[in-house]
Parts: C-alpha cells; sequence; structure tokens
C-alpha cells in the first residue's frame, strides 16, 4: 500500500474512532474524564493550527494565540444574546446589537475574519526569516493583547468578557478536530505541501526551483489562522467568560511546549504532544495536592507540575531535539518519514 493511501486510510478510521469517542464518551465516562478528552482535542486543534507554519514552512512564530484571542472575541461578540449585548456591551455599534449569530456561523465568521487579518499581518512579516520573524509575531501578539485591553466598548476591556454561550461539547470539537486533520493532512502531503518543505529546508534552492517562498509562506499561515480562530471561538464558547491575558504568554508557551515536544515535521506528533503533555499534567496536578501511601504522606507541593514539565521538556530536548516523533508519522503497518525524505531515499536506491 503507498504512502499516500496509509494516510488516507488512517484519517478515514481516526474520523471513525473520533465519531465513536465525541457521541460514546459521555454515555461511558464521567464529566471529569470527558472534559480532559474534549481540552486534549481542543489543544490538538490549536497545535495543528500552529504546526502549519512552525513546522512545514520554517516560520517560528509567537503569534498564533493573537489568532485564537481575535477568534474567541469576534464569536463571543457575534452569539451573545442580544438582550444580554446590550446591558453587557451597550457602546457596541448599532449593527452589532441587532442581531446575535447561532454557534456554528459565529464560528465560521471568526475563522474567515482572522484568516483576513493573517493576510493582512502575513504579507510584510512573511518576508523575514529566523528569529526575526518569531520576534516580529511576537510583537503581534502584544499588538492584539493591546487592543483588546484598550477597545472597552467591543471587548470590556481588561474586565472579564462573560456571557457567550457555553455551546461547546465533546461531539463538536471532535467534528472540527476531524475536519483540521483532514485538510492539513491532505495540504502537507500534496505538492503543496513539497513546497511547504523545500520552503522550511532551503529558501535560496527552492526560490532557485521556482517556488514562490512568500505565497507558500503566506497560504500557510493564513490557513493555520483559520483554524486558530475557528478554536478560538470553541475556547470561547466552552469557557463562557474569559480576558485578554487568557489568550497571552502563557497560552503560548504552552502551546509552543506541545508542538515541539511531540515533534514540529509532524502531524502526528503535534497530537501526540498534546496527548501527553495533557495527561502529564493532569496527573501532577492531582500529585502536587499531595498525598498518603500507608504511613507515608507527601504534602502538598503547588507548583510542582510546573517544575516536572520544565525539566522533562529539558530532557527531551536534549536527548530528542526533534521532539518525540521528529518529522515521522505513524501510519498503520509502519512509521513513515515525511513525503521529502521519502523521496529523497528512493532517489538514492
Amino acid at each position: 500500500m503507498s504512502r499516500e493511501a496509509r494516510i488516507t486510510l488512517l484519517v478515514l478510521v481516526a474520523l471513525v474512532a473520533g465519531a465513536a469517542v465525541a457521541f460514546g464518551a459521555p454515555h461511558v465516562l464521567s464529566d471529569y474524564f470527558v472534559r480532559i478528552i474534549l481540552l486534549i482535542a481542543l489543544n490538538a486543534i490549536l497545535v495543528l493550527a500552529l504546526s502549519l507554519s512552525n513546522g512545514f514552512t520554517g516560520v517560528f512564530s509567537l503569534g498564533h494565540v493573537g489568532f485564537i484571542g481575535a477568534g474567541a472575541y469576534i464569536s463571543g461578540i457575534l452569539s451573545i444574546p442580544v438582550q444580554q449585548k446590550m446591558a453587557l456591551l451597550p457602546h457596541l455599534p448599532g449593527f452589532l446589537h441587532a442581531f446575535s449569530l447561532p454557534f456554528l456561523p459565529a464560528t465560521l465568521v471568526a475563522g474567515v475574519l482572522t484568516a483576513l487579518l493573517a493576510v493582512v499581518v502575513g504579507y510584510p512579516l512573511m518576508r523575514l526569516s529566523g528569529y526575526f520573524v518569531s520576534v516580529a509575531t511576537m510583537g503581534f501578539l502584544i499588538i492584539v493583547n493591546v487592543v483588546l485591553i484598550n477597545a472597552s466598548d467591543f471587548t470590556r476591556g481588561a474586565r472579564t468578557f462573560t456571557g457567550v454561550p457555553l455551546e461547546t461539547t465533546l461531539p463538536w470539537v471532535m467534528g472540527w478536530l476531524a475536519i483540521t486533520v483532514f485538510v492539513l493532512a491532505r495540504l502537507v502531503y500534496s505538492p503543496f505541501g513539497r513546497a511547504m518543505k523545500a520552503v522550511r529546508d532551503d529558501t535560496i534552492a527552492a526560490s532557485a526551483v521556482g517556488i514562490g517562498v512568500l505565497r507558500t509562506r503566506l497560504i500557510a499561515f493564513v490557513i493555520g489562522a483559520f483554524f486558530s480562530g475557528v478554536g478560538g471561538s470553541l475556547y470561547a464558547h466552552y469557557l463562557g467568560s474569559f480576558s485578554p491575558n487568557t489568550f497571552y504568554f502563557a497560552l503560548t508557551m504552552s502551546l509552543i511546549t506541545m508542538l515541539v515536544l511531540g515533534g514540529m515535521g509532524s502531524l502526528t506528533g503535534a497530537v501526540v504532544g498534546v496527548i501527553c503533555v495533557s495527561l502529564l499534567s493532569e496527573v501532577l496536578r492531582s500529585v502536587e495536592r499531595g498525598f498518603t501511601i500507608g504511613d507515608f504522606a507527601v504534602p502538598a507541593l503547588f507548583g510542582a507540575s510546573q517544575i516536572v514539565l520544565g525539566f522533562i521538556f529539558i530532557l527531551v530536548m536534549i536527548f530528542r531535539p526533534k521532539g518525540i516523533m521528529g518529522d515521522r508519522e505513524l501510519t498503520f503497518g509502519s512509521t513513515q518519514r515525511s513525503a521529502t525524505v521519502n523521496q529523497t531515499e528512493e532517489r538514492k536506491r
């Protein structure tokens, strides 16, 4: 079976498994475990969106959480019921006061508007490389945070933005995760995906063979921003209440840690990183509250989870700098390397 067929089959099996989990888990698991699965799936969407530019084009963006925050506020403003909107956001423009969108249309609008924002932001920034683009995208994140704090007529400023309907459920998140995996897998393992990896590996050589570096980077950046905006909407409708600091440096570092630990050059690695970090965080949070084994009592050690996670991150970077999966994808019967590596090995034979 060819690599493309294996990846397609894996995606289809993942879709079926995701549907089974989405509709079956709430009936057999407690609310606590359902919440963990939901958060893992939600973070997987955000990390996969981040991986498209960071892992496959070589543009290490620190600003994608800005798109998540923009998507959350856009969806929140559009979906708050009209009566609550009049009370919570009395200074909104009149046309925004007049209607309230259901969850799905608000999510789609949030994704499209964040994608348009990415076009405006990405056109100048995707011309940069290395640490220059990382610093520039971090500047974008700071700008978004400052705008959210100061645009109090739309966002309530630094105060808690509340009143967002709690619409995000496990089936919704698993459905969007399935769409994200399907779209990104089809994109990454296509001629355009090979162009992304060529730009990542050597921009000069890619330009020499006719690949548009700016166009390739910008398209990946915009698609990642769309799914970041969708993830932001899901996040907003899961939390119900949030503030600008919810979508700032803490979330940025959390998502980047998941991506780097799992493997930046692999869609499978992005998901594996999310699962490992999320489960380990839950276990450590339970342990740091203290526990007793027989006559031996361990006192509460608040903050120990962050210390342990940081230590594990250092060890992984020392002994496996490409992450758990590196640039390999998990497929039926084997773990295969990325398309460009496979083609290089075939030519050598």
